[in-house]
């Protein structure tokens, strides 16, 4: 196996108001988050969130302390939320073994236990797609599936933006100590995500993109809502949005995409809107 890590540091808005496409790209998109029997993953200063991806097919993948941890193991003193957008696969954290399906989750909390990530059939490997924030105390690891959500289902066909927001990894259905997640679907015919557009000062965020044909792309916009920028995604990518940055995004047909959250509260609904007529 390999794991592969880069550290992405936090940008002032003004600064970012004068970055070019390839700067905008380098510092808030992870490009490769999946590859055969690899762990790849970025540790962002933004709220100190980890972004990843664990692909596991010839052999069990180790989700190893990387070096800017300074620690004897991952979870020591971290909480982590996956999904699985892959074939199915485990989760093997100390003795205890998940079982992971299309679209299911599990939060594991803080301790000093060892992670694996292994996939059932090698023709169809699982894709575990992680965030972790850091933990002051530990709570318990569940696995959490659709069944088990919060969903808020809204928008409009006619709107271009009807949607079930599936909130997973939430206090409403899991104690955790910062870290939430949850997985939006958005309907056919729909391709807009989060708007009315807003931002939120007490947390950063990361969106992850599925479900995207090869030859289909998303447009993510972020950026201050008076200086918004764009970036171009392909399906199986993230980007980083910082506390200061809008995060909405309009794409060439439906998709899903997985949200992940850190900071200073665990209020969903704690958020600043901009009018859509505001956007500049």
């Amino acid at each position: 196996m390999k794991t592969n890590y880069e550290l992405r540091y936090a940008a002032h808005p003004e600064d970012a108001r004068s970055y070019d496409t390839q700067r905008l790209r380098r510092d808030f998109l992870i490009d490769k988050l999946f590859a055969s029997d690899e762990v790849n993953m970025v540790y962002s200063m933004y709220d100190r969130m980890i972004v990843g991806g664990a692909m596991p097919v010839n052999e069990s993948l180790h989700l190893e302390a990387i070096d800017p941890l300074k620690q004897p193991s991952f979870l020591c003193r971290r909480e982590l939320g996956i999904f699985n957008v892959g074939g199915k696969g485990k989760v093997k954290v100390g003795d205890t073994v998940f079982t992971l399906d299309y679209k299911e989750a599990l939060y594991l909390g803080s301790g000093e236990r060892e992670v694996y990530f292994e996939s059932d059939d090698a023709s169809k490997p699982a894709k575990f797609y992680f965030n972790s924030t850091n933990a002051h105390r530990n709570y318990p690891d569940k696995k959490v599936t659709k069944a088990d959500a919060v969903v808020a289902e809204m928008g409009s066909l006619e709107g271009s933006n009807h949607r079930n927001i599936n909130k997973m990894i939430v206090n409403q259905v899991l104690p955790t100590c910062q870290l939430q997640m949850g997985m939006t679907e958005l309907a056919t015919g729909s391709v807009w995500n989060t708007m009315p557009a807003h931002v939120h000062s007490r947390r950063m965020e990361a969106y992850f993109y599925f479900e995207v044909p090869e030859d289909q792309a998303v447009c993510h916009f972020m950026g201050e809502a008076e200086e918004t920028r764009h970036i171009w995604m392909k399906g199986d990518q993230a980007v980083l949005s910082p506390e200061w940055s809008i995060h909405a995004g309009a794409a060439t047909c439906n998709y899903t995409f997985i949200w992940g959250m850190g900071g200073e509260n665990l209020d969903y609904g704690d958020q600043d809107f901009y009018k859509i007529t505001d956007l500049k």
